[in-house]
């Protein structure tokens, strides 16, 4: 594609990237196949091409206009169509930035603004959401349906193994992860008695925070870097001590931890540590393919399970199917999933800022992960998990969790 970006970008860092990413794309229309909001509004603006095509006039001084904020704002981030793109189109850093421009340009209405700030405010912060959980919890049979059934139920606490005083020679670092923590902190005590067993102690390093998603994706560029910068800082002793890895259970945040180093790579106080950091950011599902799981005795191995592939999982990780391979290692059934390309919907805060798109694609993701009559639904992020489990009529677990429940 031919291009001929504006003045005011052409020669900043951004424009240099959106323009590379925009001549690599050739508009074969592959993408649209794959795209699920394409699907189900059928409109080519509301499908990778067409956003392509409403990026680049913009970045080539063509106004800014609600009507385009409106399609980006639509676009799930999902990144399906990285994987079915046949050029390499870097699509996911292109709408970062073309995002990123228009919120600069186009004024938001003022719920809308209110909604961003509340969520920004919120949802980063462990101390600030877990109370409004347990008042949400607690009021939760006077609140409206809709509201209702986006609340999880109190769960009950998992045990953390019982170590001797010493621990483990071989240690990796866990982020908590912010919603992680306060919603499902079951998911981070299973991968401790889960590596536990395989002779891996996890160490929480307390500094540590939001990993920078959501701010990030939601264009607040400079508050995302600091909560990267902030992890670094808190990360940092750690790795100059050793840590094998950083273990990150929810695979939305281990996305863009492994994005670290290309996020920061014109910080000159922190590019190289932050290209370590990546390097050192692993998914669960990396850590055990590399483990002897012999150790990991399933009880109940006939449990049939319907495992969703997160987007993040499949398409920025690239790990799609290691999951299954390993739960079928250990013995669970694995039901079959049309359309496990497909998001469910959740995407970060997507579910709750275009909740009519959100809900059509978690119900079209239930009915494909419910056609094999499992007796549960697995998944490996926070934000996927919630979102099923708001209407699913069956458990849904993270997968982490999923194991430790039926070790022996």
């Amino acid at each position: 594609m031919q291009t001929e970006l504006a003045d005011f970008i052409k020669d900043t860092d951004a424009g240099k990237e959106a323009d590379t990413i925009l001549r690599s794309c050739v508009h074969c229309g592959f993408c649209t196949a794959t795209c699920p909001t394409y699907q189900i509004l059928g409109d080519e603006l509301d499908g990778p091409r067409g956003r392509i095509y409403l990026i680049k006039q913009m970045l080539e001084g063509h106004e800014a206009t609600a009507k385009t904020q409106l399609h980006l704002d639509r676009c799930l981030s999902c990144r399906a169509c990285e994987t079915t793109c046949p050029s390499g189109v870097q699509y996911g850093r292109l709408v970062e930035i073309g995002r990123h421009y228009i919120n600069q340009r186009v004024e938001r209405p003022f719920i809308e603004k209110l909604k961003r700030k509340v969520l920004l405010s919120i949802l980063p912060y462990p101390k600030r959401l877990a109370p409004l959980l347990k008042l949400g919890q607690t009021i939760k049979p006077l609140l409206p349906s809709a509201l209702k059934n986006k609340i999880p139920t109190v769960e009950e606490k998992m045990h953390s193994p019982q170590r001797d005083a010493k621990p483990h020679q071989r240690h990796m670092l866990v982020l908590q992860g912010c919603a992680q923590s306060v919603m499902k902190p079951s998911t981070n005590t299973a991968a401790e008695n889960i590596l536990d067993k395989l002779g891996i102690s996890l160490i929480t390093a307390t500094e540590a925070g939001c990993c920078g998603a959501v701010s990030y994706h939601m264009s607040e560029h400079d508050e995302g870097l600091d909560f990267m910068r902030g992890n670094i800082n808190a990360w940092w002793p750690y790795v100059e001590n050793g840590c094998e890895a950083i273990l990150i259970n929810a695979s939305g945040c281990g996305a863009i931890v492994k994005e670290y180093a290309e996020l920061l790579k014109h910080d000159p106080v922190y590019a190289e540590k932050a290209k370590r950091i990546s390097a050192l950011a692993k998914d669960p599902v990396e850590v055990l393919a590399n483990e002897d799981l012999s150790a990991l005795s399933i009880n109940n191995p006939n449990i049939k399970v319907a495992f969703q592939t997160p987007c993040t999982l499949q398409h920025a990780l690239q790990l799609n199917g290691r999951v299954e391979i390993i739960l079928s290692k250990l013995g669970f059934k694995l039901t079959p999933v049309d359309d496990a390309h497909l998001c469910c919907g959740s995407a970060g805060t997507y579910s709750l800022l275009q909740s009519k798109l959100s809900e059509q694609l978690r119900d079209n993701k239930l009915n494909h992960l419910m056609a094999g009559q499992p007796d549960v639904i697995a998944t490996a992020n926070i934000g996927c998990h919630m979102h099923l489990q708001s209407q699913s009529t069956v458990p849904v677990k993270h997968w982490l969790e999923l194991v430790a429940d039926t070790l022996r």
